[in-house]
């Protein structure tokens, strides 16, 4: 019969007493207990759903989902469609929320963020004031108090507001706008954008080596501009202008054509953007205030006027505080838009993780890839907000 050597105690021993070694030892023990639990976790799910006459599947998403979604501007959806499609509707309308939302929040914060710290007391008093306001009420009645005032507020399709040209109309029932319609040669038009913008990106990057280099500076911006426009523009107008525009037009009880705005996105967007954006003006604001005046105090010196040492000076140091937290409102953000529900929106929560879990009792099943879903939108904001970070970090030499 084989015996241990006498030398393995002393080896565990060593590899025990190691900081190293011990690390590893503790995550190779803590991650087999988790999985072990996880496993037992999932047992106990299907021996207990068994119990209850229930099958751990995922087959249900092939079956009719036999509802309705008012709102799906990206894919084709009827009542015939399966789970799986309105799934995937409801993730779309998830996403158009949560970059819509990011990016109007992003923008309003900035502002009251800056106008926060305004010397004119009128305009610091109003934003305080707004800022306070918006950030101490629940975001919920946020949501139900901004549809409220959409469907209350704004007119019947009959006496729709017109709002540009005959083409964009308001009412209760939404926001109506023209819709593109693309033509054989469209195509083309959408490479001659992308290449444009490569194009430009490259002579950013060449200009700001040259600068560094010689120490002449190129207007970037305007070449950048008129590359980004004039290349599209040539293949457009060469391809003989494959695009044209379908304009909403009343007819009846509704608008015929274009393209429909809910009332339910526009109050959820806005709801969600101004509650966050006061979260964001509160980080701004910390992220100027973070920046050593000297900076502003140099910048007066070499001549800059105020709005120009803003926005070459103080913001690029600010941003390197401004960002981090703001990758937590994003996130908050995102998951807040599950609130949709409270007001008819479809999002993802809406439809798989509410009309489809009560039409075919998969609970366990439509929450595990709701809660997935979250999860992978919520890692891919973090993973681009810590790249951005990175790109922004002060390097030192």
């Amino acid at each position: 019969m084989a015996q241990a050597s006498p030398n393995t105690p002393n080896i565990l021993l060593r590899l025990w007493r190691n900081e190293g070694s011990r690390g590893v030892i503790i995550q190779i023990i803590t991650m087999v207990v988790l999985f072990a639990l996880l496993a037992a976790i999932a047992r106990n799910v299907v021996v207990n759903l068994a119990e209850v006459g229930k099958e751990f599947s995922f087959s249900f998403l092939t079956w009719p989902a036999a509802y309705d979604i008012g709102f799906s501007p990206f894919i084709e959806y009827t009542n015939q469609s399966t789970h799986l499609r309105a799934a995937v509707v409801g993730l779309l309308n998830t996403l158009l929320v949560a970059v819509c939302g990011c990016a109007l929040a992003s923008v309003l914060g900035f502002m009251l963020g800056i106008m926060r710290l305004s010397r004119n007391w009128l305009v610091s008093r109003i934003s305080y004031v707004f800022v306070e306001f918006m950030r101490n009420v629940p975001v919920l009645i946020h949501i139900l108090a901004f549809y409220a005032l959409v469907v209350t507020l704004l007119p019947p399709v009959k006496k729709a507001i017109d709002v540009g040209a005959g083409a964009f109309f308001l009412s209760n029932r939404g926001f109506y706008t023209p819709s593109p319609v693309f033509e054989p040669g469209a195509g083309m038009v959408g490479i001659a954008i992308i290449i444009a913008i490569v194009i430009a990106v490259i002579f950013r990057r060449w200009a700001k080596q040259a600068q560094d280099q010689t120490g002449k500076a190129y207007p970037v911006f305007w070449i950048s501009t008129a590359i980004v426009i004039a290349l599209p523009g040539i293949v457009f107008l060469a391809a003989g202008m494959p695009l044209s525009w379908d304009v909403p037009v009343l007819k009846g009880f509704n608008f015929k054509g274009g393209m429909a705005i809910k009332p339910e996105f526009l109050a959820l967007c806005l709801a969600l953007s101004y509650y966050t954006a006061c979260f964001i003006a509160e980080i701004v604001r910390a992220g100027i205030l973070a920046v050593s005046h000297g900076q502003t105090e140099a910048a007066h010196a070499l001549g800059l006027q105020n709005n120009r040492t803003l926005q070459l000076v103080i913001i690029p140091q600010a941003l390197r505080v401004i960002v981090p937290p703001l990758c937590s409102q994003y996130l908050n953000l995102t998951k807040n838009s599950s609130l949709a529900i409270a007001i008819g929106y479809m999002d993802i929560t809406a439809t798989l993780g509410g009309i489809s879990l009560m039409q075919t009792g998969k609970e366990m099943e439509t929450m595990i890839i709701v809660m997935g879903v979250y999860l992978v939108i919520s890692l891919t904001i973090s993973s681009f907000m810590n790249w951005f970070n990175q790109r922004i970090k002060l390097t030192e030499r």
